[in-house]
């Protein structure tokens, strides 16, 4: 027995209890001699036919060395009438246990488990088999010992702690134990506690109901206070572990009041708790003086109002916990097991008095608290300054009278215990009146199966009943503690949990009437197009991040790109298309190029128009009128070309791009070389000799001019065979950091090296050109056209050398298509301008406004030009070492 009794210990503290019951058992003495030997009494002793035992905390725990205080009104008597009124009600019940009385032995436990620990030996005499062998009479017979009563199921006891230690010894003589009010979680586990059941649900479905209150008001984030000891340690034991199977709360602080608090305990615990000033849900676990003063200690650091409560049923509808400290318990929601007031009950106490009520031991104390007198007793000296009591005094009509909560559960144990004896004696004593043998003794391990087996409408009208652990469903009232808006403040039902939950949030108010549910949250949600990034090891705690650029939220903790061709929604929970545009003839890009190209045609035509309309005068002669009307029309096709850059892409206008981008230029300068270069020819096949050089003629100038341009031609063709022309959309080209400013650029498919690469045949052209406008420009302007030529390449140059940088330097910029495509018209239309200014216009303006110049001059021989270039070439040369301080003189050998 040494070995099972120390092999059920619940902590170490414990081991000297046990060992004082296991010398208790071994040298038979029990707690009835040391009531003999004390002076007052120790169990209240009903006899019966069955007798049930009895736990009740009649006194409270008393200070250092002494067992007991002083005697508990609520707790301990009304509790303990309510068993021997419900003894009185089923022994009056003929259909309850009919020929059957029960008995009683109760025993007070003071609030101590090992003080009960030792009480409830009386339990167990019965069932220790002594060896009276040896003792004998002084007359020599074997002694008559009466037999002590058996004890066959036990009511109670309050406390989980008490519970806990007298079911460890019930159970190991079989002894089915039905508490009223232990709630603790870990009394549910079958395996120690097989003989313990209760009426009252246990904690850990009041831990579920408060899960469930504050998922209902959406917290995530609470903290939990518990006391020290088994009902506040265990209580949020479960809380937490619930949570954690249910998942979405987090606890953020988890402190516990210790026994006996130090001064300035209370400060600190608020001081911690405010260490998450989120959390500001407290879900509590703890007994009256600890929620007083935790809310004492919360209103003298001005937090009125900050914590939001929830409290367990130790908390309740009391009134005690809360006195004084109302505006800092507002808004509290409280829980408390589904109970009622029990009417006969209250006709029963209220009835009771010193007369009456003698088998109640301890009822003169009680009756001396209650109404504030004095009984004289023998041995006990008489309190001076304390009124003597009369024995006429009544109970709720001279004292304050409120019927305890647990009242009911203790009625509905004691039914519980008398079903189950009924059932077994209908199936064990059919037809039998009293107890059988069968029944005598009662088999333990047998009634505790009756036990687990009843189903009954208790003292309240709810039903009685247990689940395979010995617990009874979890049935709970809802409670908040409101001061507004209300007659009287007080606590205000709110909801009920019966397995789950129904609670009217529309009728919960909280500090200064605010029906806005208050929020516990570690952090708030995260904005549209936020994304959570979330707290390692904390799941209800992250910090939101916006989803930037072209990002979208994919899910509430992932950001996604968008697609190339789509931006994010303006709140991010999506993408949409980017908008496509194109190069509109409305925008200042294109006005001006248009305005110049526009001119630019108007102008050439009226040259074109001239030269036809005297197309057999000197002037028009002179200046090579086929080579003229090609470079004429170059120039018109780079105006023209303005026109298709800016028109909307399509696969013609990009196949007429291609085509037309680089040929007006090359028509243009293939002209202007064959011309800078039949000069050059000429002049420098004079040097050598009278006969002219080949391929002066127009048609030698034609064919040269056609050939050149047919390279380029031949290049775009090729072009259009290996890459045919079609459309794309860039939607890179316009993507600023800002997705609200992104677009899709319509455009063809030419890029920067293929539009270079179109303008490189020309542009060399224009260089090759402009090397022969440099060599011819000793050739004096009466004979030809080198130098206004020259003059019109060099300032060519000029533009396309500023081209190139402007063109390349805003290949980052978002407005890219635009800023080139407008550089390139306008740079090839001054160009054009250049030309067409410095070739077409002063021979026009003769034309028009001084015909009388426009006449047949003398027709000179090649001989005679060649002879008067030589001589303009000395001059010059001699012009220049005058200059330089040299007077000598050279022959004319020109003659």
């Amino acid at each position: 027995m040494a070995t099972e009794l120390h092999s059920s210990l619940v902590s170490p503290p414990e081991y000297q209890a046990w060992v004082r019951l296991l010398w208790l058992l071994l040298v038979g003495v029990g707690p009835g001699s040391r009531a003999q030997q004390g002076t007052q009494p120790q169990s209240i002793k009903i006899e019966g036919d069955i007798t049930l035992g009895g736990l009740f905390p009649v006194h409270s725990r008393g200070p250092a060395g002494v067992p007991c205080g002083e005697v508990k009104k609520e707790k301990g008597i009304h509790r303990l009438e309510a068993m021997m009124y419900a003894l009185d009600q089923i022994n009056s019940d003929p259909d309850l246990l009919p020929n059957i009385t029960l008995g009683a032995r109760i025993l007070d436990t003071c609030s101590r488990d090992t003080y009960a620990l030792e009480q409830s030996l009386t339990f167990v005499q019965a069932l220790i088999q002594k060896d009276n062998s040896d003792v004998r009479c002084s007359n020599g017979e074997p002694p008559i010992i009466p037999k002590p009563e058996r004890v066959v199921g036990v009511i109670g006891a309050s406390g989980s702690s008490v519970s806990i230690m007298v079911a460890n010894v019930l159970r190991l003589f079989a002894i089915p134990q039905i508490s009223y009010a232990s709630t603790a979680p870990e009394l549910s586990d079958n395996s120690r506690y097989e003989f313990f059941s209760r009426v009252v649900p246990p904690d850990s479905y009041q831990a579920q109901a408060m899960l469930d209150i504050v998922k209902a008001m959406g917290w995530n984030y609470v903290s939990t206070l518990a006391s020290e000891g088994n009902y506040g340690e265990s209580g949020v034991d479960a809380f937490q572990q619930i949570s954690r199977e249910a998942g979405g709360l987090c606890i953020a602080q988890s402190i516990k009041i210790p026994r006996e608090p130090k001064p300035g305990e209370f400060d600190k615990i608020i001081k911690r708790l405010m260490e998450t000033s989120n959390a500001r849900g407290v879900i509590i676990f703890a007994n009256e003086d600890d929620i007083k003063r935790v809310l004492q200690a919360a209103k003298k650091s001005n937090l009125t109002g900050h914590f939001l409560f929830v409290g367990s049923d130790s908390w309740g509808a009391k009134i005690s916990p809360i006195q004084d400290q109302e505006d800092v318990a507002e808004g509290a929601v409280t829980i408390l097991p589904k109970r009622a007031s029990i009417d006969g009950f209250d006709q029963y106490f209220t009835s009771r008095s010193l007369e009456n009520n003698r088998r109640n031991i301890w009822f003169a104390e009680f009756w001396e608290d209650d109404f504030k007198c004095k009984l004289t007793r023998p041995g006990i000296k008489y309190e001076l300054g304390r009124r003597k009591c009369t024995g006429d005094e009544r109970i709720s009509r001279d004292s304050q009278y409120e019927q305890e909560g647990k009242v009911q559960f203790v009625i509905d144990a004691v039914y519980a215990m008398a079903h189950a004896l009924h059932s077994m004696h209908t199936d064990l004593c059919p037809g039998s009146m009293g107890v059988c043998d069968k029944m005598d003794p009662v088999e333990g391990r047998m009634l505790l199966q009756y036990i687990h087996g009843v189903n009954f409408n208790g003292s309240a009208g709810t039903g009685v009943m247990f689940n395979e652990n010995g617990d009874a469903p979890g049935r709970y009232d809802i409670f908040q503690y409101q001061m507004s808006n209300i007659s009287n403040p007080g606590y205000r039902n709110i909801g009920q949990w019966t397995n789950h939950l129904r609670l009217n949030l529309e009728e919960m108010q909280w500090s200064g009437g605010d029906r806005k549910i208050p929020e516990s949250v570690c952090s708030f949600p995260c904005e549209s197009g936020e994304r959570k990034k979330m707290v390692k090891g904390v799941p209800c705690c992250w910090h939101c991040e916006l989803c930037d650029g072209y990002q979208y939220l994919l899910d509430e903790f992932t950001c996604d790109m968008c697609p190339y061709d789509m931006r994010p929604l303006k709140n991010r929970t999506g993408c949409r298309p980017t908008p496509i545009i194109k190069l509109e003839w409305s925008s200042p890009w294109a006005i001006i190029p248009v305005f110049l190209a526009i001119l630019g045609i108007l102008a050439t035509t009226g040259v074109i128009a001239t030269f036809i309309r005297f197309n057999d005068t000197p002037i028009v002669r002179a200046s090579g009128r086929e080579l003229s009307y090609v470079l004429l029309t170059g120039i018109f096709l780079i105006y023209l070309i303005t026109f298709l850059m800016i028109a909307e892409p399509s696969v013609a206008v990009c196949a007429f791009r291609r085509l037309f981008l680089g040929l007006g230029m090359c028509i243009s300068y293939s002209a202007m070389l064959t011309k800078t270069n039949r000069i050059y020819r000429i002049f420098e096949q004079g040097k050598k000799s009278v006969t002219p050089p080949k391929f002066i003629s127009p048609t030698s100038q034609l064919i040269i001019t056609f050939i050149l341009i047919s390279v380029q031609l031949l290049g775009v063709f090729i072009w259009f065979g290996v890459m045919p022309p079609h459309t794309i959309i860039d939607y890179e080209e316009q993507k600023p950091p800002n997705p609200e400013f992104a677009r899709g650029v319509l455009k063809c498919d030419m890029s920067d090296l293929s539009l270079i690469l179109c303008l490189s045949y020309s542009l060399v052209l224009m260089i090759t050109c402009t090397v022969y406008a440099i060599k011819s420009r000793g050739v004096p302007e009466t004979f030809n056209e080198a130098k206004p030529i020259g003059f019109t390449m060099y300032t060519t140059c000029i533009v396309w050398l500023a081209f190139v940088p402007i063109f390349f330097g805003t290949a980052q910029s978002t407005e890219k298509m635009f800023i080139q495509t407008t550089t390139l018209t306008v740079s090839m239309s001054l160009s054009a301008t250049v030309s067409l200014g410095m070739l077409y216009i002063p021979k026009v303006y003769v034309i028009i406004f001084h015909p009388e110049q426009n006449v047949q001059k003398r027709k000179r021989s090649f001989k005679a030009v060649v002879q008067a270039a030589t001589v303009s070439t000395r001059l010059s040369q001699k012009s220049s070492d005058k200059q330089n301080g040299e007077s000598k003189i050279e022959p004319d050998r020109s003659q």
